[in-house]
């Protein structure tokens, strides 16, 4: 691949309409954003996307390790990569069917990363390089390396996992962004070639600084948006000059209308989230109770619970020794902290109501191995219908050092039967152990 040729290629052909117009794409952003069911709401500002960012980060390098000491093996099913390719499918809508591309495909022997050793250990180079790097230099460089390398069934998709190294150098790619970007700017970009995909991301980057104040400086948002247009969900004005039905557009644009499935699914994503909170005031409750300082995760610090906040009686920030750990930002992520006095800590809770239990495994293995002494208890918290699901993720090998941790799993509803009891009768934390359910 010529790399200059790629990097000075046009984006956006002359028949852009849209992207060309600031007025109209500025409305578009404004009806994008108003929108409660587009993925600015659902995704980009959903507090769990700030959350899994540490864990796949952390998921690649465990990719990066195995592949460098030769025991990644060559199987797809059961490796650490499906383990965090797993975690980023799980981003709700934008990355759904985000592992399609690193499943096994037998018949056509694609990706040619599991049985040709050399592959494997170029798409291992590509991810530790992107990992080492902090400019766009070395992101591109470190592409068009592995690009070189011409691995059959290994295109763009790997920019997926290198959104989350690297959020405001490289975009997310799917179908529908690249639909969504040829849509806006009249481009051509193709799927499946990283030449394309550069193409798209000059002209992505172009886009996210000339209207800044609408977006961020995480690409995350700007896909977010081609996502929903390539969706069909943010309507393109008409083509050509018919003023009339320009009108009839940009009024229909002022009314922000969603079909009853999405307004479905805002309304199962917010019960989802309400669910979760419900289970942390629960838990912030029942410690109290039993005498222990609690900590709320930092970022649900805020959410409304019992006529109040859930931090309401907690503490306001780490304890010194936690603050001074170099996982510190991971561990303030942690949903429920009960500490005894001094600051160890006495239990860690990690609420799995719907999301990537890899995520809160990764948060509980920083705690661990980011302190001095560990705590005294692990637990992950889900619905019963989740067991078989944590029980799976407790025996993959890329967690092994699990296996050193008092981890325990707690049902909601043996949480919800006894927390009474337990917040009236109990002492300490033998409560709290007998009602979870050993994970070794």
């Amino acid at each position: 691949m010529n790399e200059d040729a790629t990097e000075s290629r046009p984006a956006g052909a002359a028949t852009a309409v849209v992207a060309d117009d600031a007025q109209v794409l500025v409305q578009l952003l404004q009806r994008w954003q108003q929108d409660p069911t587009a993925t600015y709401h659902t995704w980009f500002r959903w507090e769990e996307r700030i959350k899994n960012f540490r864990s796949i980060r952390r998921g690649l390098q465990a990719v990066v390790q195995e592949i460098d000491a030769g025991t990644f093996g060559n199987a797809y099913r059961g490796s650490s990569l499906e383990t965090v390719v797993s975690a980023v499918a799980e981003q709700r809508q934008i990355f759904k069917g985000a592992d399609h591309a690193f499943l096994w495909k037998p018949k056509l022997r694609i990706p040619d990363i599991y049985e040709n050793p050399e592959h494997q250990r170029a798409f291992g180079r590509f991810l530790d390089e992107c990992e080492c790097c902090d400019d766009e230099a070395g992101v591109l460089q470190a592409i068009h390396t592995l690009d070189r390398h011409r691995i059959k069934g290994l295109g763009p998709a790997a920019a997926n996992l290198l959104y989350f190294v690297h959020p405001t150098l490289a975009p997310p790619f799917n179908t529908a962004i690249v639909r969504g970007y040829n849509a806006l700017t009249g481009a051509k970009v193709k799927l499946g070639r990283w030449d394309e995909y550069l193409a798209m991301r000059r002209g992505i980057l172009e886009l996210n600084a000339a209207h800044r104040s609408w977006l961020s400086n995480d690409l995350g948002a700007i896909a977010g948006f081609l996502f929903d247009v390539g969706k069909g969900r943010v309507p393109l004005p008409p083509a050509g000059d018919n003023a009339a039905a320009r009108a009839a557009w940009a009024t229909d644009l002022a009314q922000v209308r969603a079909d009853a499935a999405d307004l479905r699914l805002r309304a199962i994503e917010a019960a989802e989230d309400q669910s979760h909170t419900q289970i942390q005031g629960w838990l912030r409750d029942l410690g109290r109770a039993l005498g222990f300082a609690v900590w709320i995760a930092s970022n649900d610090r805020a959410r409304p619970y019992a006529d109040g906040r859930l931090s309401d009686g907690c503490l306001s920030k780490l304890p010194e020794p936690l603050q001074r750990s170099p996982a510190a930002d991971a561990i303030g992520l942690i949903d429920v902290l009960w500490l005894e006095s001094g600051g160890r800590v006495a239990a860690a809770f990690e609420v799995e109501h719907s999301t990537s239990i890899y995520s809160g495994i990764v948060r509980m293995l920083d705690l661990a191995l980011g302190t001095d002494g560990m705590a005294s208890c692990y637990f992950l918290v889900a619905p019963d219908r989740r067991e078989a699901d944590v029980r799976a993720q407790f025996a993959r090998p890329a967690f092994s050092r699990v296996a050193e941790l008092n981890l325990r799993y707690l049902p909601y509803s043996e949480l919800e039967t006894h927390r009474a009891s337990i917040a009236r009768f109990g002492q300490g934390l033998k409560p709290i152990e007998a009602i979870a359910r050993a994970l070794r």
